[in-house]
């Protein structure tokens, strides 16, 4: 009874309709949401590595195996791997100082 007049009285204060919906139910619609968001972003941030991992094959003497070492290690532009330091790109496993002299003189 006492609940029944303080949803009335909420109503009323606060102008809004008195929903029939439980706050468990507007939990699952959330949750529901977010998930569907979730897995979006998680596609588009896959189709975006994809995307960058093909740039970077463009580079000379750079395959798919290289390119996606090289975009795991952090470098994610063709910008980045051209501007990066030796010792950098040497860490990479997969990438050897053959390449290395390749995307160097692409710099000079």
């Amino acid at each position: 009874m006492i609940s029944k007049f303080l949803s009335k009285l909420k109503s009323i204060l606060f102008k809004s309709a008195v929903t029939s919906e439980t706050p468990l139910k507007k939990e699952k619609k959330v949750a529901k949401s977010a998930k569907t968001k979730t897995k979006t972003k998680t596609k588009t941030k896959a189709a975006n590595s994809k995307k960058n991992i093909e740039t970077l094959t463009t580079l000379p003497g750079v395959g798919a195996k290289s390119a996606k070492a090289l975009y795991e290690a952090g470098f994610k532009t063709t910008k980045a791997v051209i501007a990066a330091d030796e010792k950098d790109l040497l860490a990479v496993s997969g990438v050897g100082i053959n390449l290395v002299k390749k995307l160097k003189s692409l710099s000079s």
